[in-house]
């Protein structure tokens, strides 16, 4: 993958995703867009890999999409941004960015310095947001003529009321730490928001994979259905877990018992 871009490394369950394009505050270009999809599929495919941890190096978590650079030539690069694998949902910038949530495995982002744009969408993307006291939020598209399409209709309307989404996507507006707090943009802040990602992830990573997942997958799934469908997915998932420990029950029996 782009190691100039992004660096990974998957340690005792955990994988760090490292942005690391700190002289532009880790802002967005097709490059690092290409290496965010890398990375997705090398964590997803990877049996070690429990939980994620999503951060940025330098100053900023991520200034957003390097518009300059991307669009340098728009018909290039909107044919690649549009293309999509078979029968997924996102294309290939979507998926780079709302891929995470969308991925089996839980992801804990650690956030300083400018999440605006898409960077903003890349954060929510995540199960966990742990924000360093001078984080600053901004849904920025809005300044440029544009909307969030990287993944914020599928993630801010869980997170914050209707009213409150609207009001950050039509103005724009810079959201402090604290604010974003409050408003549930941001799950805790600390001084050391990478210390705290790991700690929690390194917690995560201690339980069932298998557990994990599927709980991931039944808070993503269970509110979009009717009470009947949210609680036969309830079942369905919990009946799989309970086969899954029986059988590890009968392996661990002693032989002749």
């Amino acid at each position: 993958m782009g190691g100039d871009r992004v660096q990974l490394r998957i340690e005792e369950g955990v994988a760090e995703v490292r942005l690391v394009r700190a002289e532009k505050h880790n802002g967005l270009d097709l490059a690092m867009l290409e290496a965010l999809n890398e990375a997705l599929d090398v964590v997803v495919a990877d049996p070690e890999a429990r939980v994620v941890v999503l951060f940025g190096e330098g100053k900023s978590f991520c200034s957003g999409l390097d518009l300059k650079s991307v669009f340098s030539d728009f018909d290039a690069a909107t044919a690649q941004i549009t293309q999509r694998r078979e029968g997924e949902a996102e294309n290939w910038a979507q998926r780079a960015i709302h891929g995470w949530r969308s991925s089996p495995l839980p992801v804990i982002a650690a956030l300083q310095g400018a999440c605006f744009g898409a960077g903003f969408q890349l954060a929510l993307a995540a199960d966990v947001r742990i924000a360093a006291p001078n984080t600053q939020i901004s849904a920025l598209e809005i300044q440029y003529g544009l909307i969030p399409d990287l993944g914020l209709s599928q993630t801010l309307h869980g997170l914050v009321r209707d009213d409150v989404a609207r009001e950050l996507v039509y103005s724009g507006r810079v959201v402090e730490a604290e604010e974003a707090e409050r408003l549930g943009l941001i799950t805790s802040i600390s001084e050391n928001p990478r210390g705290a990602a790991r700690m929690l992830a390194n917690e995560i990573a201690a339980k069932s994979p298998e557990a994990i997942r599927a709980a991931k997958w039944l808070l993503g799934e269970g509110p979009k259905l009717p009470v009947a469908g949210g609680l036969a997915l309830e079942e369905e998932l919990q009946g799989q877990l309970l086969v899954s420990l029986g059988r590890l029950a009968a392996l661990s029996e002693p032989a002749g018992s």
